[in-house]
């Protein structure tokens, strides 16, 4: 039975609460029992649903107010059955299959006994330089949010007790994503109205998604470190939203800020972090060995420290564990299902992006009998992805995949080319075995390993000797496809251009094999789009969309300033306008677009409207919204998706406005030859901004608006006005 709350805090001695404000690691299970039996407050996974079952057993049992455990696990994307990375999803431009991946994660980890995961990563990501975008959903702070909150919703479902949820943390508030030099832990430093327009929404987003808690980022913002940072944490988070969740510190991020120096000792650092409002910390160290705490008697008062802990004991309460803290142990969740597998395939499918197709090379034809697969990727097993269960079910080889796709075809399988190291011999055996063969496939990437958390990089180009491998058969004149499989934005400038098609699969999860083949021979169909811009050169990024306009923008020859539709138009010509905002030596522009991507089929945009063409600002602040509608159609010959990406230009305002925002996007399916009429709205937060006024405040101007549709190939535009 669920105590009262305040009931059980009356009760509790000061190193009673102060044991529930840790999440200790502890791999031998005698010793985790051990910190259960003293009530400790939460523990990691230790790996199976009986022996959390005897965790909770002891906790409920033995300890001195009998008060379960969280049990954490980081269930990023998948439990048994792992989904793409959040990267992968996010180019679906469907929220629809980050809810899914939560949702299936959730129902594995809550089966084996686990609580709580430290998911989803919403840091706004626009440095690919940075490891850790393949765990987020881009550079664009609507698709985060609207992805983040998916995720939300898929991990904790309608209720968090029942058998198949698990709590979601948001992380990592805040600025996380935008470290210098995109090295990871590194310090932040921005503007308050850059933090409030691009990376405070999407945890917003979550808050309102009902999230259960959020954690701290382990980068300074503006000179002080997150776990510090009372204005955010305090003034923002828990006041100004209105978060009752719990705010968790991310492993050792408390006891670092000594490191940081902002605190003398761990106990000081404690100390700071709570009274700044963490309310738990990762890694175990508010008591020390002996039990006792580190934490002077005083530097806490005794409200600040109840508030943690009344934090924590509700989410106890919300996930059902003083009822019953128990999973069947017989019945815990081994291996994928059919019914995973497949939600997995669909996954990786929807997330796939065509970057180029010459020639119409994707689908393969029909008749394809003799195909030449090579690449460090035919045969590697390594499709998961970073943040992987090492207990995951083992994704198969691309190899078995397309043979399997292509029964009736004859499949050469060479190396060509090593993630690591040089050996030209590997490119010649492919050059040698080109004739006779109706296709190439060269499947290339970049390794798990090389992305994820600590996994930063300076150069973005592919590892190994693969570009030599795609030189080798550019060369020889024969047309041939790449498939990437990665875990960032890549540089490709040096061989893009050669390569007939380009087709980037990401790290696409246990179904990878399977979807790329199917999107090969055309049994699933490329739709989705780039949630990051591929740069030109690393010395290029950040390179992202929503970029703030410049008093000396780079022209296009002399075409006037670069528009939202004239990427692709850039060209070295811009060099002889001198004084504007460019690098001498590189064209204008990333090489690949934020909202790029193809498809097999074609479609046609028509019949933009604007419901309310003019309208007050106070309106639109005051909650009013703006329907904008048009209609897409397919008018190819084959069945296919298309994303439209709904954009508002400010045409002036009073901080200078992003060349455009993104304020909608819809992924349609349609059937060769159908229409559909898609419908938008724009809101306050679409029209409006934050200014950099310190106490927060969010403004509608009076003014004029170009609202845009997009879908990469075709755009359309009207005005709009703010009286």
């Amino acid at each position: 039975m669920t105590p009262d709350i305040d009931e059980l805090l009356g009760r509790m001695s000061r190193r009673d609460k102060l044991d529930q404000l840790q999440i200790v690691w502890k791999q031998d299970l005698g010793e985790a029992a051990a910190l259960a039996r003293r009530g400790i407050g939460a523990l990691f996974w230790p790996g199976n649903a009986a022996d959390t079952n005897e965790l909770q057993r002891v906790a409920r049992g033995e300890s001195p107010h009998r008060i379960p455990l969280l049990i954490g696990l980081d269930v990023v994307h998948g439990q048994r059955t792992t989904f793409p990375i959040p990267l992968a999803q996010a180019a679906s431009f469907d929220p629809e299959i980050a809810r899914r991946d939560a949702e299936v994660s959730a129902a594995e980890a809550r089966g084996a006994g686990v609580t709580w995961t430290f998911s989803p990563m919403i840091d706004v990501s626009r440095d690919p330089r940075w490891g850790r975008v393949a765990e987020g959903f881009g550079e664009d702070p609507l698709v985060t949010a609207r992805f983040g909150a998916a995720k939300v919703h898929g991990y904790q479902g309608d209720d968090l007790a029942a058998p198949t949820s698990i709590a979601a943390t948001a992380k990592h508030f805040v600025g996380y994503g935008a470290a210098e030099g995109g090295r990871d832990y590194n310090t932040v430093d921005m503007s308050e109205q850059r933090l409030r327009n691009a990376y405070l929404p999407p945890f917003q987003a979550a808050v309102e998604a009902g999230a259960a808690s959020v954690m701290a980022a382990f980068n300074t913002l503006s000179g002080v470190p997150m776990h510090a940072n009372r204005r955010l944490l305090r003034d923002v988070l828990k006041d100004e939203w209105g978060f009752g969740g719990v705010v968790v510190g991310d492993a050792e991020g408390v006891v670092e800020l000594a490191r940081h120096g902002v605190a003398a000792s761990p106990s000081d650092a404690i100390a700071l972090a709570l009274r700044a409002g963490v309310d738990i910390e990762m890694g175990g160290h508010v008591l020390g060995d002996d039990g006792e705490p580190f934490a002077d008697a005083d530097a806490v008062d005794d409200a600040v420290l109840d508030e943690a802990v009344r934090r924590v004991l509700r989410l106890k309460a919300a996930l059902g564990l003083f009822e019953d803290p128990f999973v069947d142990a017989a019945a815990e969740p081994l291996a994928p299902t059919a019914d995973t597998r497949a939600a997995a395939r669909t996954a990786a499918e929807r997330g796939a992006v065509l970057l180029s197709n010459g020639g119409d090379l994707l689908p393969l034809a029909a008749g394809t009998r003799r195909i030449l697969l090579a690449g460090p990727y035919a045969t590697s097993p390594d499709h998961l992805g970073a943040w992987v269960q090492h207990f995951a079910e083992r994704a198969g080889t691309l190899e078995d995949a397309v043979r399997a796709e292509f029964p009736d075809a004859d499949v050469t399988v060479l190396p060509g080319a090593g993630f690591t190291g040089a050996d030209p011999a590997l490119q010649q055996q492919v050059v040698e075995a080109l004739p006779g063969h109706d296709v190439v496939v060269l499947a290339l990437g970049e390794p798990s390993d090389l992305s994820g958390e600590a996994a930063s990089r300076s150069d973005l180009r592919l590892p190994g000797d693969q570009e030599a491998l795609v030189h080798a058969v550019a060369d020889a004149g024969v047309p041939f496809v790449v498939v990437l499989e990665n875990g960032r934005p890549l540089d490709l400038s040096g061989w893009f251009g050669r390569a007939t098609a380009v087709l980037e699969a990401w790290h696409g999860g246990l179904e990878a094999p399977t979807a790329i083949a199917r999107l090969l021979s055309g049994a699933a169909s490329p739709g989705g789009r780039l949630p990051m811009a591929f740069p030109r050169s690393v010395g290029q990024v950040p390179e992202y969309d929503a970029h703030e306009r410049t008093g000396r923008p780079a022209t296009i020859g002399a075409q006037g300033p670069l528009s939202m539709t004239d990427w692709q138009l850039a060209g070295p010509g811009n060099v002889a306008e001198h004084f504007t905002s460019k690098y001498l030596d590189l064209d204008l522009g990333p090489l690949l677009p934020f909202g790029h991507g193809l498809s097999t089929t074609r479609f046609e945009l028509t019949d933009l409207r604007i419901e309310t063409p003019e309208i007050a600002a106070a309106e639109v602040l005051a909650g009013a919204r703006i329907g904008v509608s048009l209609t897409v159609t397919n008018t190819g010959e084959r069945d296919g998706d298309d994303v439209l990406l709904l954009f508002v230009r400010d045409e002036v305002a009073s901080i200078a406005p992003a060349v455009r925002r993104l304020a909608g996007f819809e992924r349609v399916t349609l059937p060769a030859g159908t229409s559909r009429t898609i419908r938008f709205e724009l809101d306050r937060g679409s029209l409006g901004f934050w200014t950099n006024d310190p106490a927060g405040e969010h403004v509608v101007e009076p003014g004029a608006f170009t609202v845009s549709v997009s879908d990469g190939t075709t755009t359309l535009a009207t005005g709009l006005t703010a009286r």
